[in-house]
């Protein structure tokens, strides 16, 4: 049986590269920022693309509804977050910083641009360019698959 080893596949090596950069990425949030991963990721979208849901922070933060409500709690929890009555729907709530919030969304940015840098600091700036238009062009497919079998 000629089957490629484990370790040649693609989605191997993305799970691979995504389980270190995980890792590593939580220690450093938590070193530098006094948070973890998940929470990081979520100021980072209630950051970006505040006022937001629930819903739309677990989209933003590629998190189901569950994970993304306990990490919001949480960010409320330490003030970085707070919750506002939404200005559509006056029985939802929407996600937005603090100002102790922004000024931590900015911690997590610079550190975001610095992991980045390390990552992918191995490659040209070519490279990177050429890589993250593959990313990109995957992603776009998945998620076209994605909504082809939602109907």
């Amino acid at each position: 049986m000629n089957t490629p080893a484990l370790e040649r596949f693609l989605t191997y090596r993305l799970h691979v590269l995504n389980k270190i950069t995980d890792r590593d990425t939580n220690r450093a949030y938590l070193k530098d920022c006094d948070i973890p991963l998940g929470e990081a990721r979520c100021l980072a979208a209630i950051g970006r693309y505040a006022p937001l849901s629930v819903n739309d922070l677990a989209r933003a933060a590629n998190l189901n509804k569950g994970q993304a409500s306990r990490s919001a709690q949480a960010l409320v929890d330490r003030g970085l977050v707070e919750k506002k009555v939404s200005a559509s729907d006056g029985r939802g709530v929407v996600l937005a910083p603090t100002d102790a919030g922004l000024a931590q969304y900015r911690r997590i940015i610079d550190l975001i641009a610095r992991r980045n840098d390390e990552i992918f600091g191995c490659l040209s700036a070519q490279e990177q360019r050429q890589l993250g238009d593959m990313l990109d062009r995957l992603i776009g497919h998945l998620h076209a698959s994605a909504d082809d079998t939602d109907d």
